[in-house]
């Protein structure tokens, strides 16, 4: 029988359509979590704030967001890339997190979540503007971690990358026999991690056994980071 870790917990998924929010939602679910599974973009400055205010209590936050990563050789980077990246991927953060604190001060307790990437930990050729914006992401929860402790609310990140998904690893390019090689060759694990593995992880983090971790960015990536 599953221990119901998130029983009763109203859990806020953004992206939820992508990256890891089928399976988050389907891993919470299993725990007894009522998801508020949301698909918007959040480009928009206005609608973290909307969607926060339409799904009423929220007991945990999860920052899941995505989007296609450029592979851009350094001298070719321009403005545009830069700006829309960061866009996608670190603006939305600090404006849901604005958004569902004072809910979580009132109550002196809640989960932050954020999905972020092992690109911010080491190198990737040709990946400089999306690993520069998930480092942010990692950045921001570390800062934000210490400023929330003492209102009991713990803000932390996964830090992954070859897990089994299908925004950044969809089934054709599992298929490939090159990336099968790649996956023997700079992944210890030998293979990807799997979105269940993943997901329940995400699921104890955000539970009343994980209180104890403040700011923390977990690497969930088979061994391929940080080395």
């Amino acid at each position: 029988m599953t221990v119901q870790l998130l029983n009763g917990k109203r859990v806020l998924i953004t992206h939820a359509d992508a990256f890891m929010g089928p399976a988050l939602c389907e891993t919470f679910r299993r725990h007894g979590a009522h998801v508020v599974a949301d698909g918007a973009p959040l480009l928009n400055p206005d609608e973290p704030a909307q969607i926060v205010a339409a799904a009423g209590q929220i007991d945990v936050l999860v920052v899941n967001l995505a989007m296609a990563a450029p592979s851009t050789p350094l001298t070719a980077i321009d403005d545009d890339e830069w700006q829309r990246v960061f866009r996608s991927l670190v603006d939305p953060l600090p404006r849901l997190v604005k958004a569902v604190l004072p809910q979580m001060q009132e109550r002196r307790r809640g989960k932050i979540l954020v999905m972020g990437s092992a690109a911010a930990l080491r190198g990737i050729r040709l990946c400089a503007t999306y690993s520069a914006a998930r480092g942010a992401q990692l950045a921001f929860v570390q800062a934000a971690g210490v400023e929330l402790a003492p209102s009991n609310i713990q803000i932390n990140a996964i830090a992954q990358n070859f897990v089994d998904n299908p925004t950044y690893f969809p089934p054709e390019v599992q298929a490939n026999p090159k990336f099968q090689e790649r996956l023997k060759r700079e992944v210890p694990l030998g293979r990807l991690v799997s979105a269940a593995e993943d997901t329940e992880f995400a699921a104890y983090l955000c539970s009343e056994h994980a209180d104890c971790f403040v700011g923390q960015a977990f690497p969930v990536c088979g061994g391929w980071a940080p080395r």
